[in-house]
Parts: C-alpha cells; structure tokens; sequence
C-alpha cells in the first residue's frame, strides 16, 4: 500500500507545483456528480442520457440574453423561481454581459450560478440569426465525428482461446467477438433548430462486420430533429425519447428520483427528445411531432415500432432484456425476437401561473407478455395490449407551487403523486409530496419518484427542507416513509413499510471553494437466511457518510478531496463495512491547450454488500461511475488535447489494484490476477 501512496503523492505534489497564478476552474460535469451523489441508485443507463444531454449542451451553450423559459427548463439545477427570476432581470435591465452579473439575479446562489454559467454565453440579441433555408442549413451547419475505443490489458475468462471441441459442446462460455469497445457518433447541427445524425455501437465481446453481425455494429441510432420552427415546437424521425407529466404514463428520459436538491425535485423538460445515446433500450422508433396552436397550448402526437429482445416460449414473451449485449449464442437467440407498437399524444397548457398536461398512450405487443411467474412479480405488466392516460398540472400561488400528475391504466387502477412546495425565496423550499401506486398499476413505460423501480405496489409521505444561512451555507435535508403492500424481490413479506432519510450541509464561500457533508439513513425489510436455519424477512439498515471538497486556488488548478463510508446489515445481525478516500487533480494550461486530470482512491470494504461507488471523470459523451470492494487502489489519469480548432484528442487511464484477491469478478467477466487496467481514446473532429 505505501508504494502505491508514494507514486501517487509524488505525481501530485509535482503536478501542484508547476502551477502559476491565476483563480477558478470550474468542471461542468460537477452537476453530474451533485446529482449522482444524491440519487446513487439510479440505473447508469438512466444516467448516460442526462450525461449526453448535458455535454452537448456544454458544447454548444445557450445565449442567455435571448433563452426561453423552455430552453432554460432544460437545465435540471434550475427551479421554476429561478427561471422566472432570470427571464425578469433580462426583461427589466437588458442583456446581460458578464456571469459576475447572474450573482445580481434575485435569489441566485454562488453554487447554482458556477453551474449556469458553464452553458450559457453572453451575446448580444441584436446577433443575426439565419433563418433555416437550404442555403443557410448548408452554409451555417455545423458537423461532428467522434469515435472511441477502449482497450483492455487484461484477459476475461469468455476470451479465453479455447479448442474448438469446447466450443462445439460449450458454445455460451466464450464471446463471439473481441474484447475492445468501439462507437463512433456523426451529428449535422444548424443553430438549435436541427439535428441529424447517427450514433453506432460495439460492445466488449460483440462481433464487428462478421459472423451474425456482417452489417458492421451491433446497435445503431439515426435520428432527424427539428425544433422551434414556425408553428413546429418538436419534430423526430429515427429513435427519440419521449417524457410527459411526472412520468406515470410515459418517460425513457432522465428521471432524478428522491434528491436532496428539492428545489428541483420533480422539475424538467419534458416532451420530444432526440436519441442520441448509446443506451439501447430508452427510446421508441418512429415519428414523433409536437404543434404549437397557441402561444401557450401545443399538442403532441407519436408512433413508434421497433423489434425487442427478450425471451419467447411457446408464443409467450417470458422476459425482456434491457442491457443490449449480443456477445454469446444465447444473446442471438433473444435478439429481435418480439416487436412493440405504440401510439399517443399529449396536449400542454404553459401559462405564466398554471401548467396542466393530457397524456394518452396505447402500446401492444405482437405476442402475449407473461413474465415468468415469481411470488414478487404477481401483478407486474401482462397481457398483449395496455392503455395509459393521465393528467398532470402545476399551480402557482404566491409562494406555493402546487404539482402532480394522476393516471389510469386499461383495468382502472390508479397511480398518483402530488407536491405542495412553499418558497418565500429562493433560497428556502419546503415541500411536501405525497404518492400512491396502486399494487396492480400496469404502464410498461412509467418511470417516476419513489423507492421502488417501478410505478407500481407503493404509497408513500416525503417532506424535505432546503434552506441557505449565515450566507455561505445550505442545508437540504429530506425524509421519505414508504410502505410496499405486496412481495418485492428479495422480499417474501406483505405489507412493509421504511424510510429513507438525507441530512447534507454545504458551505460555499465563493467560486474557488465549495464543500458538504452527508448522511444517509435506509431502513427498509430484507429477506435473511442464516446458515442454519429458514428464511425470515428483517429490517435492513443502510447508512452512508460522504464528505467532498472542491477547492481551485487558482484558475487552471481544481483539486478534489472526498471520503465515503458505509455500514449495512439486517438489524440484529453482523454488519458489512467499508470505507473509500478519494483525491484528485485537474490542471489546464496557459499557454498550451491541454488538459490533465489525475485522481486516485484507496477502498477497504468488508464484502459486495458494503461497495462505495464513486463518480470518475470520463470522455465526452461517456459516463463512469465504478463500485469497489474489497480492498485496493484506484488511478485514473485523464487528458484532452485541442489541436487546433477542428480537432480534440482524449485519453483516460484506468488502473484498479486489489490486495486481497487474485481473481476478479466472475463467469465470462472473471480475471485472472490483481490488477486491472484499461485504456480509453477518443477523437472528435469538428468541421
């Protein structure tokens, strides 16, 4: 361990003191870690789309002096007040000229003015903009290319040269293809009005242009998008996503679940989106367009056929597999083997102090959907056709906002969240929320606040505080009690019920420092089988500390300190620990234009129940956020290079040491050893 701290020590002391004068660097996916620190168990194909959406938003801000309320909606660190509140300085003082002026936004704090002001610019409105002509699209669009490719320094068991034999009478113990991932994305965009390209995929273990996959890539996504044209608010062709209301009926988009940031909670655009990600299972292929008929009514109207992978036995859909691999003879032989249609159409009103919203959505599958039958899963979807309509609003009333969102499904079970949030200033939120999802509610794609992963078999009472003192600190703090009425996996009882509890406090004096510390408290039952005796169902107690700090002395250098420690266990019984210590550093030059970033982690845990997962920085478009256990290091060493104005290079770095195991993970994923190192590249050319 000492030898592994001293290389690492002596990189950063180096590193530190080639640094100048100068003030604050600021790292714009910073709100990607906020909000994973607050929602850590959210799905990470839930959180790639929110990664893509919000890198292109960085590399392609938006003018803050001519920003509609829906364009600032985008941003998910801006509460209704504050867009209001931003909209009002513009209409009464003019343009803005510099982000030192956005502190002068009534209300506006220094944390959530660090991140505004990574996506926006300051032009003058008076700036021509092209109408969208052929002639103009051409001359004034802008295209871009990326690919990646990630290089493994290690051998995973399915690659493992077997003999042909083994093969024949084993065919699943080996991947098809080779152990490098690879994706390459093109993009046409003109202004913010239109878009179209296509992303393409190749996973770890899939094969490239041979065998059963001679068209090239495994998953492909083109898409065409059109918005804010005319009388035209949204217009896809190709694969898109698609949110509506507070995502009881329908959202493939990001949702951010239960969060210490109540101001934010519930908040986000919603409607028609292009699917540019690499997530192969969120999205609908087809069209999808949305009308303006009035200033503040538009309708919206969708279709959507794709094929789906899943399991079929005897003309019954048994399972669908959601995580897109096709790496082994099992994998084809649930590949495209059943076929989705969908319909609907949302009608929006958006007024300046009343929001509501109609959605209506059909989907049918072209064989029965019959999950194989578990004690948990008794009411989950089934059947070949289901309906789903409902109705969200939001009120404005002095300082209450009055919020939610009712559906029903074909069978007139009911599904329901609604929130009071009272805010005499921005900065002060107190709120309410209050759901129920009745334990037979059938929408295959809800996707909303709560506990469980599904908008079904829960009720539950949330009230959460959000308040700023003393002038440099904010205090967030939330507490939620739940109660499931039938069986959840890994829970044989009915009728339980538990709670979920945030305290986080942080201080941030300025620009150049921010800091928090937070505890999480869970309490929910858990199956438990002991080794001697019958499964009972116990009280699972999850508590978690995090501390960061985020400290730029000067404007090229930030440096990142952070530690987590987590405590499980069934009540009563033996508790598995952990701990996780974190440092890293970034630096951009003066004189050159390059980028470097370093970082590394100690972990002790006791076992796979105490796992810390950490945030890392990755490549553009890519998402990271590792778990460890056991005990060990990590190091990451990342760096982008501009040559020129057309071409970015950048490269991570990734070494993970265990010393207490030679093997790592398991089945095809299994290495042999007690490191594991990865490169990743990437190449973007902009033209």
């Amino acid at each position: 361990m000492n030898r592994w701290w001293i290389t690492w020590l002596i990189a950063c002391l180096s590193m530190f003191l080639s640094v100048n004068k100068l003030s604050a660097q600021e790292s714009w996916e910073s709100i990607i870690e906020q909000l994973m620190n607050n929602n850590d168990e959210i799905a990470s194909s839930n959180w790639q789309s929110l990664m893509e959406d919000l890198a292109e938003m960085k590399e392609h801000p938006v003018n803050i002096n001519t920003a509609s309320k829906e364009q600032l909606e985008k941003f998910p660190f801006l509460s209704d007040g504050m867009v209001e509140s931003i909209l009002d300085y513009i209409r009464r003082y003019g343009p803005m000229l510099t982000d030192k002026e956005l502190l002068m936004v009534k209300d506006m704090d220094i944390q959530t003015a660090r991140l505004l002001k990574l996506f926006i610019t300051f032009q003058q409105p008076e700036k021509e903009e092209y109408t969208p002509t052929l002639k103009n699209i051409l001359k004034y669009g802008k295209q871009e290319l990326s690919t990646r490719v990630d290089i493994p320094f290690y051998t995973r068991a399915g690659y493992q040269p077997f003999t042909s034999e083994y093969i024949k009478e084993n065919p699943n113990k080996r991947y098809l293809g080779k152990s490098f991932y690879h994706n390459v994305r093109y993009q046409f965009r003109y202004s913010d009005k239109i878009y179209v390209g296509v992303t393409a995929e190749k996973d770890a273990g899939e094969l490239f242009f041979t065998g059963k996959n001679a068209k090239g890539y495994d998953y492909y996504s083109p898409y065409i998008y059109v918005r804010d044209i005319g009388r035209i608010n949204a217009l896809a062709l190709g694969n898109y996503r698609l949110s509506y209301g507070y995502g009881l009926v329908m959202n493939t988009d990001f949702s951010m679940g239960k969060s210490a940031t109540l101001s934010t909670l519930g908040n986000k655009a919603r409607g028609i989106k292009k699917h540019s990600s690499t997530d192969e299972y969120n999205y609908f292929q087809g069209i999808a367009g949305s009308i303006r008929i009035t200033k503040c009514l538009t309708a919206d109207a969708f279709y959507s056929y794709r094929k789906m992978d899943g399991i079929v036995d005897n003309q019954l859909i048994t399972s669908i597999k959601e995580d897109g691999y096709h790496r082994i003879p099992r994998d084809y032989e649930k590949k495209n083997t059943f076929s989705n249609q969908l319909i609907g159409s949302n009608i929006h009103y958006n007024g300046k102090n009343f929001e509501a919203g109609l959605t209506a959505v059909y989907n049918v599958f072209n064989k029965v959907l019959n999950t194989t039958p578990r004690a948990y899963n008794k009411y989950y979807p089934r059947g070949r056709d289901f309906f789903n309509a409902g109705i969200n609003y939001k009120l404005f009333w002095k300082k209450f906002t009055l919020q939610g969102e009712t559906a029903m499904d074909k069978n007139g079970k009911i599904a329901t969240m609604n929130m009071l949030r009272y805010s005499p200033k921005e900065s002060f939120q107190l709120m309410v929320m209050n759901r129920f999802y009745d334990l037979a509610y059938q929408s295959i794609y809800a996707r909303s606040i709560g506990e469980g992963s599904m908008v079904q078999n829960e009720s539950g009472f949330y009230i959460g505080l959000e308040t700023s003192f003393l002038r440099y600190f904010k205090l967030s703090t939330y507490g939620d009690l739940f109660y499931f009425p039938w069986k959840k996996y890994q829970l044989s009882k009915n009728g339980t019920k538990g709670f979920d509890g945030v305290v986080q406090l942080s201080y941030s004096p300025g620009y150049q420092l921010d800091m928090f510390i937070r505890y999480r408290y869970k309490n929910k039952h858990k199956d438990f089988t002991p080794d001697d005796g019958e499964k009972v169902t116990l009280p699972y107690i999850q508590q978690k500390w995090k501390y960061q700090l985020n400290y730029s002395p000067i404007s090229e250098l930030m440096l990142k300190t952070t530690v987590d420690y987590v405590r499980n266990g069934h009540q009563n019984k033996e508790v598995s620990q952990g701990i996780l210590l974190g440092q890293s550093i970034g630096y951009q030059f003066r004189k050159i234009p390059l980028q470097l970033d370093a970082g590394g982690a100690w972990f002790s845990t006791d076992d796979y129940a105490s796992r810390i997962s950490m945030y890392e920085k990755g490549l553009l478009y890519s998402f990271s956020i590792p778990s460890f256990y056991g005990k060990g290091e990590r190091f990451t060493f990342n760096a982008r290079y501009e040559w020129g104005k057309h071409i970015i290079l950048q490269a991570k770095y990734a070494l993970t040491h265990y010393r207490n195991r030679e093997v790592i993970s398991s089945g095809l994923e299994e290495i042999k050893g007690s490191m594991k190192t990865d490169l990743y590249m990437q190449v973007r050319l902009k033209f």
